[in-house]
């Protein structure tokens, strides 16, 4: 009996410095809608601590709440306006996970810094997606991600002439600035590391994905150059240097090539160290998403063409999300330049990220260079 007089003795208590507290806390501070609702979650929360809940939830307020609000004519005043709130914060549920940046930064200047995924949680599978909004422009169902900081709207999507005349002689070209990225090992393809997720290897590493694309052009009747020379290697630091000079050198040779795709494969790491890969089923078949990155001026280096760069760029994304599920991540606009101010029909191509198998890669690259060949054959016509 003594026990229980002593525990109504300190719930009635709790309650009464609670509704105090509130009391003086409305009295000496005006935070608005704000201050409203924190006053009823501090009191809710401390006399659901000491007294536990209390049945009922009218209006959508649990029995403290309801209680509180009926003390207090500030707290009631401003409840129909709480409640419009929750109710619009559930209406929305949960947001779709953004995809990580990947670490090599806005100008993939610098090596980045990859380790294996933390001990038993293993590699995360996700498909890359345009939304409404933020940094993403649209034109039906193709989705470009501004980042270079300037502003831009839709219409940017509709500039641009397509200036990609194909004739006879060579008309691709195919390099690698990052010719040594390499992928997961966790599909059995076992390779020798020069540098985590990278190897010289390039019967493993991302050249091997750019001769598969390379097969493919060539079974369409294109003259294909690919160039296998590993740009990032010995040395990471001066590979976009390297790899202008090796195109700049093909485009002098061969004045007939109007198209150069630096094949690349992305790096995604999540902020607890977790690994990304990006992935799409088609046709039954998990695959490696792809995505189109472009330069622009917008870093301050002369780029009087990347308008056109672009066009030809979205030419193929259009044909991408026509043909498949979702082979194609939206295509990202950056600072930097990436060598495209050479030729107005370069692109860099992202195939996969480091958590992607090699097969996956292989498998998503093909699909790529196949939809990218039709529609050049379109072009042609």
């Amino acid at each position: 009996m003594g026990n229980k007089v002593g525990r109504a003795l300190r719930r009635g208590t709790a309650l009464g410095l609670a509704l105090a507290g509130v009391w003086g806390l409305s009295l000496t501070v005006d935070f608005g809608d704000a201050g409203e609702r924190l006053e009823t979650s501090l009191a809710v929360k401390l006399l659901t601590a000491q007294m536990g809940e209390l049945p009922g939830t009218e209006k959508g307020l649990t029995g403290w709440g309801r209680l509180l609000l009926e003390t207090s004519p500030l707290l009631a005043a401003g409840e129909e306006e709480v409640l419009a709130l929750r109710g619009a914060e559930d209406s929305q549920g949960p947001e779709a996970p953004e995809v990580p940046e990947d670490p090599d930064g806005e100008e993939d200047l610098e090596e980045p810094d990859l380790r294996p995924a933390p001990e038993g949680e293993g590699i995360v599978e996700m498909t890359g997606q345009g939304k409404e909004g933020s940094q993403y422009l649209r034109d039906g169902q193709v989705y470009v991600y501004n980042r270079t900081g300037l502003e831009l709207d839709a219409s940017l999507l509709q500039e641009g002439t397509v200036d990609v005349s194909l004739g006879e002689g060579p008309q691709i070209l195919i390099l690698h600035t990052h010719g040594s990225e390499a992928y997961s090992m966790t599909d059995g393809d076992l390779y020798e590391e020069s540098d985590p997720y990278r190897t010289t290897d390039c019967t493993h590493n991302v050249v091997r994905v750019g001769e598969e694309m390379a097969t493919v052009f060539r079974a369409y009747g294109f003259q294909v150059i690919h160039d296998t020379t590993l740009c990032d290697y010995p040395a990471y630091n001066g590979a976009y240097d390297r790899s202008k000079a090796v195109a700049e050198q093909w485009l002098e040779q061969y004045p007939t090539i109007q198209v150069v795709l630096d094949v690349h494969r992305d790096a995604l790491v999540g902020s607890q160290g977790e690994i990304y890969k990006m992935v799409s089923t088609e046709a039954g078949e998990k695959v490696a998403q792809v995505m189109m990155v472009l330069g622009t001026d917008a870093g301050g280096a002369a780029h009087p063409r990347w308008k056109d760069n672009l066009a030809f760029a979205l030419t193929l994304q259009r044909s991408l999300v026509k043909g498949y599920t979702s082979l194609a991540r939206p295509t990202v606009l950056r600072k930097s330049r990436y060598n495209q101010q050479l030729s107005p029909g370069s692109i860099l191509v992202e195939v996969g990220g480091h958590g992607n198998t090699l097969s996956e890669a292989i498998a998503g690259g093909r699909l790529w260079a196949d939809c990218a060949a039709r529609t050049l054959l379109e072009l042609k016509e």
